[in-house]
C-alpha cells in the first residue's frame, strides 16, 4: 500500500503539476538609501517561505487517491495519512517559521551531508522546500542544524555566522549576529535569546527550539537505543528537553517509532494539558499522553489509602508477594489423562504430566503463556505414543488432541485461569491467604497495614485505591505480557513508587525511556531516594544519568531563596545556578489580613504582562476563591488556558508541580508545609511552590516563615 513520506522530509513536486501558489524568491540583498538592508531581505525570505509552506499544504490537499488504492481499507488509511500531513503543514501565524540562520564557512568534507562554501541555512520548526524541492527552511532536528545550538567561539563547527531572529507576533522585527570565525569579536550573551526566554507566558507551554542550550541539545539528540535520566532543578528546562527529545527521535527514527509507538507520561491531567501543544507545534501529532493512573486503569478507583499503607503497597516487594500468590494456583497432577480417539485410548501418566508442569514452572514464563503451552505438551506426549504405535499424526492431530475435553479438564485442574483483580482482592481481604504468600517478604505489621478492615464480596464492589490498581497491573503482567512501546517519556518521575516504576517499565521493556525529575521536588511519602534505585525498578539500570544545573527560567534571586531549603530536603543535591539576574524579582511581605494581602499582590502582578499564579495550601483554596469572587477578580483552575482577559490562576500547592507562571503570589508558606504529613514532604512542597515564577515572586505570610527561610 502506498504511504506518505515523513512530515518533515523534503518532498518533490507532484509529476506534471505546478504548485498552486507562486513562490517568490527573495532578492539577493535589499537596500535602503543605497545601503544593504538585511532585515528587509530576511522578511522577504520569511514571506517566500510562508508561500512555499502554503503550496506544500495545497499539494497535500489536492492529492487524488482514487486510482492508487486497492480497496476501501487502504484508501481510508492513506486518507488518514494525508489528513495528518495537512495538519502538520499548518502555518501558525504567531509562531515563527524560522528563528535562526547559519552561514557555513567552508564546503564540508565527504562525511558531511549538507552545506557548501558560503551556503546559508535557515533553521526552523519544520522543513519547507520550494517548487524545485530545494530547502528554504531546515528542520531544527537535521544534522546541518546542530551547530545552531552547539557552535561557539572555541568550537565554531565551521560556522562563519550565526544569526538569531526576533519576532513580534508573527512579524520578523530584529536580528542579531555572532561572527564565530572572527577572533577579534568578543563573545557576548544574546539579548534576543534572553528576550525569548523571558517572553510572557499566556496559554499552554511553548516549545524551546529557539533557545535550546548546548547541554540540553546533547540530551535531546542522544540515540534511541539507550535510556536517559535527567536530574534537573526548577527552571532547567528538563520537561522541554524531554518533549524535544521525543520530537528528535521521531525525526531520526520515524518509521520504527510509527510501528512501536511513543508515550509521554505526566503526573496529572492539568500538567498534560499544559504541555499538550508543544509537540503539535513541532509538527508531531501522533504522540500519546497519559498519567500512570491512566496506564493501570483496570478497575475504577474510588478509595484512598493511608500514607503508611500506600507505602507498603507501592514497595517493590509486593511484586514477589503477587508472584507467589499467583503460582500457588498451580497444583501438581495426581491422576493420569486418558484421551479417547476413535477406538483407541491414549494414557499420559501423572508423573509425565508432573514433569511437564515442573518444566513450565522452571522456565519462569508468564502464567497465561504457560497455561496455553500445557495442553500442547500433553498433546505432544500423546502423539509420541501414536508414532510408537505406527501411526503418522500431523500438527492437525496435535491441535485436536490439545482441544480434547479430557485435556482441557486436566489443564483447568492443574493450571486454572486466574483473574488479576480477583487475585489482588483475595490478598487484601483474606488475612490467611496474605500471610502465607507474604511470609518472609512482609512483616506482620506491614500485612496489617494493607489488609482491608471489611471483607469485600466482589471486584466491582471494592473501593480500589490508586495503589491497588498498580498491584492489579502487576498481576495482569504476570498473567499476560504488557504491550511494549518504542519510547516512553516519564516526567516528574521523582514522585513514583517502586511499583509505579515497574508499571511504566513494562510499557518500554523492548524500547527506551527518558526519565525526567528532581529529587528535591519529591512530595509523596514514597518519593524516589536515588535515580539509580528508581532506574532499577524501571528496568533501565544501564540508563545514563545527566544533571542540568543551569537555570534559564527562574530568576537568580528567587532560586537562591528557594535553595535555602535544599540542605533539609535533598542534602548533597547541586543548587541550580540561574543565568538570569532580575533585581526586585523577590518580595517577601508580612500581613495581618492574609486574604486581602494576597489579593493585593495579585492585583499588582496583573499590572505586568503575562500569566499570574496564586499558589496556596490546598486547605486555603476555598477561602481565597471566595475572596477573589467577592473582589470581582476572575480566575482559572490549573490546566485551563489563560486569555488576555483572564490571566490569574488559583493553584492548590498539590497541583503546582511542573507549571510555570510569569508572576507568582505564594500565600502562607507555613500552611503549605503544614498541609503535608511530615515536615520534609511539606518543605519539598514549598520548594516546588517557590520555584514556579519566571519573572517575579511575592511571598505573603501572616504566620512565621519556616526557619530554613529565616523565619
Amino acid at each position: 500500500m502506498p504511504g506518505l513520506p515523513a512530515c518533515n522530509a523534503p518532498r518533490p513536486p507532484l509529476p506534471g503539476r505546478q504548485p498552486v501558489s507562486p513562490i517568490p524568491h527573495p532578492p539577493p540583498e535589499a537596500t535602503v538609501h543605497g545601503r544593504p538592508d538585511p532585515l528587509s531581505r530576511e522578511r522577504s525570505h520569511l514571506a517566500a517561505s510562508r508561500s512555499a509552506l502554503r503550496a506544500m499544504r495545497e499539494d497535500a490537499e489536492a492529492l487524488d487517491i482514487r486510482d492508487v488504492t486497492a480497496n476501501w481499507v487502504n484508501a481510508a488509511v492513506l486518507q488518514s495519512q494525508i489528513d495528518e500531513r495537512i495538519k502538520s503543514l499548518a502555518d501558525l501565524s504567531h509562531t515563527p517559521l524560522f528563528f535562526g540562520r547559519l552561514d557555513y564557512l567552508h564546503a564540508p568534507g565527504a562525511d558531511q551531508a549538507e552545506g557548501a562554501e558560503g551556503e546559508q541555512f535557515y533553521i526552523g520548526r519544520r522543513h519547507v522546500h520550494d517548487s524545485d524541492g530545494d530547502p528554504m527552511v531546515i528542520d531544527w532536528r537535521a544534522p546541518v542544524s546542530q551547530p545552531f545550538y552547539r557552535a561557539s567561539k572555541k568550537a565554531p563547527m565551521d560556522i562563519a555566522l550565526r544569526r538569531r531572529f526576533g519576532y513580534t507576533g508573527g512579524d520578523l522585527t530584529a536580528y542579531e549576529d555572532e561572527h564565530l570565525s572572527d577572533a577579534d569579536e568578543a563573545e557576548r550573551t544574546s539579548k534576543l535569546l534572553q528576550q525569548e526566554i523571558e517572553r510572557p507566558r499566556v496559554g499552554p507551554m511553548r516549545d524551546i527550539v529557539a533557545t535550546i542550550q548546548p547541554e540540553q541539545d546533547e540530551i535531546v539528540r542522544s540515540g534511541l537505543g539507550g535510556s536517559v535520566c535527567v536530574q534537573g532543578g526548577p527552571g532547567t528546562g528538563k520537561t522541554a528537553v524531554g518533549l524535544h527529545r521525543v520530537a528528535y527521535l521521531l525525526y531520526a527514527h520515524r518509521e520504527r517509532l510509527a510501528r512501536t509507538g511513543t508515550l509521554v507520561i505526566g503526573p496529572n491531567k492539568s500538567f498534560l494539558h499544559y504541555i499538550e501543544q508543544v509537540l503539535p507545534a513541532l509538527g508531531e501529532l501522533e504522540v500519546k499522553q497519559a498519567t500512570v493512573d491512566d496506564l493501570v486503569a483496570h478497575v475504577e478507583v474510588r478509595g484512598t489509602d493511608e500514607a503508611a499503607a500506600a507505602v507498603v503497597k507501592g514497595d517493590a516487594r509486593m511484586a514477589a508477594v503477587l508472584r507467589k500468590a499467583l503460582r500457588s494456583h498451580v497444583t501438581m497432577p495426581v491422576e493420569s489423562v486418558v484421551v479417547v480417539r476413535g477406538s483407541r485410548r491414549w494414557r499420559v501418566p501423572a508423573y509425565e504430566l508432573e514433569e511437564s508442569v515442573g518444566e513450565l514452572l522452571a522456565r519462569n514464563i508468564r502464567y497465561g503463556a504457560a497455561r496455553d503451552a500445557l495442553p500442547q505438551r500433553i498433546a505432544h506426549a500423546v502423539l509420541v505414543q501414536m508414532e510408537r504405535a505406527g501411526e503418522a499424526p500431523d500438527d492437525r492431530v496435535q491441535d485436536a488432541v490439545a482441544r480434547n475435553s479430557a485435556v482441557k479438564a486436566a489443564v483447568k485442574a492443574v493450571w486454572p485461569p486466574v483473574d488479576p483483580a480477583k487475585l489482588v482482592l483475595r490478598l487484601l481481604s483474606d488475612a490467611e491467604f496474605l500471610a502465607v504468600h507474604a511470609q518472609g517478604i512482609l512483616d506482620e505489621d506491614e500485612q496489617k497495614l494493607i489488609l482491608w478492615s471489611k471483607p469485600v464480596r466482589s471486584v466491582k464492589a471494592a473501593k480500589w485505591s490508586a495503589a491497588d490498581a498498580v498491584l492489579i497491573d502487576e498481576a495482569s503482567d504476570l498473567v499476560a505480557r504488557t504491550h511494549s512501546l518504542g519510547h516512553v517519556v516519564l516526567d516528574e518521575a521523582q514522585d513514583l513508587s517502586p511499583m509505579q516504576y515497574r508499571a511504566v517499565g513494562r510499557r518500554c521493556t523492548t524500547g527506551s525511556a527518558t526519565v525526567l525529575g528532581d529529587l528535591a521536588q519529591g512530595t509523596t511519602p514514597w518519593a524516589t531516594r536515588s535515580w539509580e534505585e528508581a532506574l532499577e525498578h524501571l528496568g533501565k539500570g544501564d540508563a545514563v544519568v545527566e544533571e542540568l544545573t543551569a537555570g534559564f527560567r527562574v530568576p537568580r534571586e528567587v532560586i537562591a531563596y528557594a535553595s535555602l531549603l535544599l540542605p533539609s530536603i535533598a542534602p548533597g543535591l547541586a543548587e541550580v545556578k540561574s543565568v538570569r539576574e532580575s533585581p526586585g524579582s523577590l518580595v517577601v511581605r508580612r500581613a495581618d489580613d492574609l486574604d486581602a494581602a494576597s489579593l493585593e499582590a495579585c492585583a499588582q502582578s496583573l499590572r505586568h504582562e503575562g500569566s499570574i499564579g496564586l499558589i496556596a495550601a490546598d486547605a486555603r483554596i476555598p477561602a481565597l476563591a471566595k475572596a477573589l469572587e467577592a473582589a470581582g477578580m476572575t480566575y482559572l483552575s490549573p490546566g485551563e488556558e489563560t486569555t488576555p482577559d483572564t490571566r490569574l490562576t488559583l493553584v492548590p500547592a498539590s497541583l503546582a508541580k511542573g507549571l510555570e507562571y510569569d508572576y507568582v503570589v505564594l500565600d502562607e508558606p507555613a500552611a503549605v508545609v503544614d498541609g503535608e504529613p511530615d515536615e520534609r514532604t511539606g518543605l519539598r512542597r514549598l520548594y516546588v511552590a517557590l520555584t514556579r515564577a519566571v519573572s517575579g515572586l511575592t511571598v505573603v505570610h501572616s504566620a512565621e516563615l519556616p526557619e530554613q527561610l529565616g523565619g
